[in-house]
């Protein structure tokens, strides 16, 4: 298309959409505030021949190419924010060649990608600074679902666990984690938040900011408290991600089919409006799109539950809810455990009652479309804590949170200048002996932790069992135990994540928990004698130093 026939066209497409505006004499929601249809008077798309060109009507003009389906440019007041490495934005590591065509329907516009079984859309709406954004995977002809934001150097202060300088920090390990001159760890995995816990992730000056506000995760893997990549920055450039589905440290196959939306946000400095988050955004106007898999409130179900009987008041309670083909979860309320978890597609799902992160419960709810299914008191009574133990370390909540640099390896990592030594003996009923007891332990690292405790002649004078419950672990490792003479036998591998976990910022992986039976005749008689619990991690795996065979604790106890 000739220049003349292109400038022509976007004035025929910027004319129409403003007498459409006008007309209606509506305000229109941006991420910053109102704007008034007079500010979104320039709303329309044109063709530079390379891209289709999206003006809001607003401060934001975005690309996408005609060829590829990229996100190309990103103008927010004049200035280009996007692209870097000579790398667009796109789903997955980009898709290639896709068809992509676009639309308009009234104050919407719609960029429709497509390429094998991912099918992508952009939308833009009159007068908001926004860019929505839909992923449908079909199958797993693509390892992951993500879309990665590509941002120019220099845009956003490069701080944080999650930055790091190329030209002068120094990789330690599989090319993605960097260690300064201070000591200090730094990698894009060291989010330090679980899904669970943020609504938006991004960037900003003061004066401009640049977020993305996650979509509601229905299609995404993991559960409420996966971490993966949010963001990352260098003094190359800086990325915002939305990951659905990624290897690293999962626990879940992926799911198919449409999530979103998800939003791209520019706003003056703060955080994105809280009406952009999954839970409150109005979707009202995707509908009539034609968005494939889409499946508006009318088609959706609720649960609702009166309250959970059993709580410990020291934690925090989750119920999720999963099958093969979604994922949703809701917080209860503290002293009730009261819960409510709305916009569900229809189906049967595993409901799972989480004390901090360790399932305590579990039953199956059924979700009909338009319905609400209500449940009575759930009463908890999977509960490994209420057992009489004579000494526990720690607790049973599914993290190694009470143990020695735990919270620190949500971003960091375990070689970093901050963290206190790996080893150490403990002495149970000694002080606090858990924040003495390491998070993790590994075979090439700590391995051969001592724990002391004495017993009395009638606790010496029995069998008793002993629980290791663990998070994660990485190359099967696992717990082998020995009570002064007594060893016991190899435990069995568990199912776990296959990737790196432990040194990339979680801990989460599928919590299990390894019995050991220990006869009366391996405790000392004497009772003023200590006796001696040693742990060895074994695997038939190998490796060095950090990446050898590992796993992180949740807890350890000697029931009574």
């Amino acid at each position: 298309m000739s220049t003349h026939k292109r400038r022509l066209t976007r004035r025929r497409v910027l004319g129409a959409t403003a007498i459409g505006v006008a007309a209606t004499g509506a305000a229109v929601a941006g991420g910053a505030g109102l704007l008034s249809s007079a500010s979104a008077a320039g709303f329309g798309y044109s063709d530079d021949g390379k891209n289709y060109v999206v003006d809001t009507g607003a401060s934001l003009v975005f690309k996408v190419s005609k060829t590829t389906g990229d996100l190309t440019s990103l103008v927010y007041k004049g200035k280009e924010y996007e692209g870097y490495g000579g790398k667009h934005s796109h789903v997955e590591s980009g898709l290639g060649a896709s068809t992509v065509t676009i639309k308009q329907s009234g104050s919407t516009i719609l960029i429709k990608v497509v390429h094998g079984a991912i099918t992508q859309w952009y939308a833009a709406r009159s007068g908001q600074n926004n860019v929505y954004l839909w992923t449908n995977k079909a199958d797993a002809s693509f390892t992951a679902t993500r879309f990665l934001v590509r941002l120019k150097p220099g845009m956003f202060p490069n701080e944080g666990p999650d930055s790091w300088i190329e030209a002068s920090d120094k990789v330690i390990e599989a090319g993605d984690v960097w260690k300064r001159a201070d000591g200090t760890t730094h990698s894009k995995h060291y989010s330090g938040k679980r899904v669970i816990d943020y609504d938006h992730i991004g960037f900003t000056t003061g004066s401009v900011g640049l977020w993305i506000v996650r979509s509601n995760h229905e299609k995404a893997s993991g559960g409420p408290f996966y971490r993966s990549l949010l963001r990352h920055s260098n003094d190359l450039g800086a990325g915002l991600y939305e990951i659905l589905h990624y290897n690293q440290a999962q626990t879940e196959p992926a799911r198919f089919g449409l999530q979103g939306p998800y939003v791209l946000a520019f706003t003056d400095g703060g955080a994105p409006s809280s009406s952009l988050s999954h839970s409150k955004l109005d979707t009202s106007w995707v509908g009539g799109l034609g968005i494939t898999g889409w499946v508006g409130r009318a088609g959706r179900g609720k649960v609702a539950g009166v309250g959970l009987k059993g709580m410990d008041a020291k934690y925090a309670y989750t119920v999720g809810f999963a099958n093969s083909t979604a994922q949703y979860w809701a917080k209860a309320a503290s002293g009730t455990g009261a819960f409510s978890c709305k916009g569900m597609l229809p189906g049967t799902y595993t409901l799972t009652v989480y004390k901090g992160e360790l399932a305590v419960h579990t039953q199956e709810v059924k979700v009909t479309a338009g319905g609400s299914t209500a449940l009575h008191s759930i009463t908890i009574t999977g509960d490994p804590s209420a057992a009489k133990t004579v000494w526990r370390l720690g607790d049973w909540d599914g993290t190694p949170g009470e143990f020695k640099n735990a919270k620190l390896m949500t971003y960091a990592h375990p070689s970093d200048a901050r963290a206190a030594k790996w080893t150490g003996n403990v002495t149970i009923g000694g002080g606090d002996a858990a924040a003495s007891f390491p998070a993790y332990m590994w075979k090439a690292v700590n391995d051969g932790i001592l724990l002391y405790f004495k017993l009395t002649a009638a606790q010496a004078a029995a069998a008793h069992t002993l629980r290791i419950g663990v998070t994660d672990a990485f190359s099967n490792g696992r717990p082998r135990v020995s009570v002064n003479d007594w060893v016991s036998p190899i435990p069995t591998v568990p199912k776990q994540p296959s990737t790196r976990s432990l040194t990339t910022g979680s801990y989460r992986g599928n919590n299990h928990t390894f019995t050991y039976n220990v006869p009366a005749s391996a405790w000392k008689s004497n009772t003023s004698e200590y006796n001696v619990l040693k742990l060895n991690i074994v695997s038939g795996s190998s490796g060095t130093t950090f990446l050898s065979p590992g796993t992180s604790f949740d807890c350890i106890d000697l029931l009574a």
